[in-house]
């Protein structure tokens, strides 16, 4: 039996008493909420309603806007949980044995059904499938994991780390590959490939004569000298029997359906979990090239450099170049989220912008943009302004603790300090972790600000640190605990104004 969460925020009148601790105190005016709104709860109808997201709701809200917050980012990472996700994109005929994937049929007449795959999603996404399907038109599946959770009845699951890879990532991987033999999948069988955020590092699997530790070593050096994540993801496809299209082509000639939720900005299928089903435009001569760019012949692990000249030499197979066998399919991503929150925000009677899902560049940077734009009028007659991407901060020498979205939303309290009109500005990581894993995020308004005159806190100090974890918990009702959402499509940046 499936539990989902059935209650909705609604507002109800006062009274004219503000005797809530979650009630708007002030004297502005919002639409939806007034000075005498309070939230509760009242059971859903349906579960087309938003599930509950955010678990210190109560402690967050003290006034319209940040009801009005709450509701939306709710709402938005709701509609890109890997059962809803599912729901929308897989749909099964039983009659005519056909499997319809966000529009495209696949003939299951003649053929089974088995499930690989990894991720931070990969555990959901799994329980969803067998929901979808009944597992018993699944014959068999193995994926990795990062949390436990539910049992699955056909798709077993291993547990492995992340983000540093392990022995037990290696062996869930071996498992799946097994499952060609055990079951000796051909041109008939149709393999489904859950993929999520995290999958690079769930689904280790070095090729013949390379250890864990030569690639996880291989990978600092690079990180040390400053290769770019192109670059660095180069090197490791190369030294990887999955990744860079390896494990689309291990399944050849059977059909490789791939259900992929994105954490990647500009969703670039070759970056989502290193493209174990799409093509690599790399070669092994690109990856030497980069380890010749940082002179790192002489300093990698001498098996991994011997396997890549070998390869630049053609004495290795080369990643894929095609796969005709594989489709891939993103099935979820930041766009999604940011549109579910605009349609809410449009029930709301407000006036949603998305400006972007690409938002990149240094965090800091990013926050002080925004709120320049947001005082100088530029998103005028929006009363709610969203952003999507990952941003990346400057860390200090000896950074304290925070992170990327905790750091925005401190970055922009102190950007707006200036502005006279009601405002609210919320950074939240989907998958519930802002480096973190008991903190997703952050969200500050102008009462936020009240309090740090108040307690005299110099926000810039801790700023400068990296410390914005220690800010928000010293000006209290700020931080957002979701706890893992089971989901990852990156970064969301909300701005109401009143």
């Amino acid at each position: 039996m499936r539990l989902y969460h059935r209650f909705r925020p609604v507002t109800r009148h006062c009274g004219g008493t503000n005797n809530f601790p979650f009630i708007s105190n002030d004297n502005h005016e919002f639409k939806g909420y007034n000075c005498c709104a309070y939230l509760c709860f009242q059971e859903c109808n349906s579960l087309e309603e938003y599930e509950l997201i955010i678990r210190n709701r109560e402690e967050l809200i003290w006034s319209g806007l940040r009801a009005r917050a709450v509701e939306l980012i709710d709402t938005g990472i709701s509609r890109v949980l890997p059962g809803n996700l599912l729901k929308s994109a897989v749909k099964l005929n039983k009659k005519r044995k056909q499997l319809n994937i966000k529009g495209v049929s696949y003939d299951i007449s003649h053929g089974r059904i088995f499930v690989i795959g990894g991720g931070k999603a990969a555990r959901l996404m799994a329980t969803e499938l067998e929901l979808i399907l009944g597992a018993e038109t699944i014959t068999a599946g193995a994926i990795n994991s990062k949390s436990d959770g539910s049992p699955t009845e056909k798709i077993s699951i291993t547990l492995a780390g992340h983000p540093v890879p392990d022995a037990e990532g290696v062996q869930g991987v071996r498992n799946m590959l097994a499952l060609k033999a055990r079951y000796d999948i051909g041109k008939d069988d149709l393999v489904i490939c859950l993929i999520s955020g995290g999958g690079s590092s769930l689904m280790p699997c070095p090729v013949a004569g390379v250890t864990l530790e030569d690639k996880r070593d291989m990978t600092l050096l690079l990180l040390r000298c400053g290769a770019g994540i192109g670059e660095i993801n180069t090197v490791r496809k190369h030294l990887s029997l999955i990744k860079g299209g390896n494990l689309g082509r291990f399944y050849d000639p059977a059909k490789v359906v791939s259900l992929i939720i994105s954490d990647v900005v500009g969703d670039n299928l070759v970056s989502i979990a290193s493209g174990p089903t799409v093509p690599d435009v790399s070669t092994f001569k690109d990856a030497l090239k980069v380890l010749e760019k940082y002179n790192l012949l002489d300093k990698s692990p001498f098996n991994a450099v011997e396997y890549i000249r070998r390869g630049s030499q053609g004495l290795e197979a080369e990643t894929p170049k095609e796969l005709s066998n594989c489709d891939n399919h993103i099935i979820g991503n930041n766009r999604l989220a940011l549109d579910a929150m605009a349609e809410k925000a449009r029930d709301m009677g407000l006036n949603p912008l998305i400006v972007t899902t690409d938002q990149t560049g240094d965090t800091a940077a990013a926050a002080r943009l925004h709120a320049k734009e947001f005082m100088e009028g530029k998103y005028k007659g929006f009363d709610v302004v969203l952003f999507g991407g990952e941003t990346t901060p400057t860390l200090p020498e000896k950074a304290g603790k925070g992170g990327r979205n905790q750091h925005y939303a401190a970055v922009s309290m102190l950007a707006l300090k200036e502005c006279t009109s009601p405002w609210l500005v919320a950074s939240v990581g989907t998958d519930g972790s802002d480096f973190m894993s008991d903190t997703a995020g952050a969200m500050v308004d102008q009462r936020s600000l009240d309090t740090v005159r108040m307690l005299g806190i110099n926000v810039q100090n801790y700023i400068d640190r990296y410390d914005s974890n220690t800010l928000f918990q010293k000006i209290g009702r700020s931080l957002i605990v979701t706890g893992p959402t089971g989901t990852n499509v990156s970064d969301i940046m909300l701005y109401l104004s009143g």
